[in-house]
């Protein structure tokens, strides 16, 4: 179960990295624009710049995934059952809440899927 002291402490670093996540997501929607057929751009090139546009995008859904995951861990973190997993009702092992605040399962669980 977790302490009061260590709930402020996680909303304080979940907070933290909303704010990091939203400036990465700005960051790379820059980088994910439509690649123009630009006369300069030799054939290897523009199938460089598509490839690396396809990279800058799945980043992004990765971003926006665990950005909304984010927001719904810190909604959740004066609720009791917050730090508990989704699956054994156990308590999430707090190294884990430290490195991953979104997550909602312990280790063992997680890596059942």
């Amino acid at each position: 179960m977790l302490t009061n002291e260590q709930r402020q402490e996680l909303r304080i670093k979940i907070n933290d990295l909303i704010k990091k996540s939203e400036k990465d997501i700005i960051e790379i929607e820059k980088m994910t624009g439509p690649v123009k057929p630009d006369v300069s751009l030799g054939r290897i090139s523009r199938m460089e710049a598509i490839n690396n546009k396809s990279v800058m995008e799945a980043a992004l859904r990765s971003k926006k995934k665990k950005l909304a995951q984010l927001k719904i861990s810190f909604s959740k973190t004066d609720q009791p059952d917050f730090g508990i997993c989704i699956s054994c009702k156990q308590d999430i092992q707090s190294a884990r809440m430290i490195f991953m605040p979104e997550s909602n399962e312990c280790i063992r669980c997680a890596g059942r899927r």
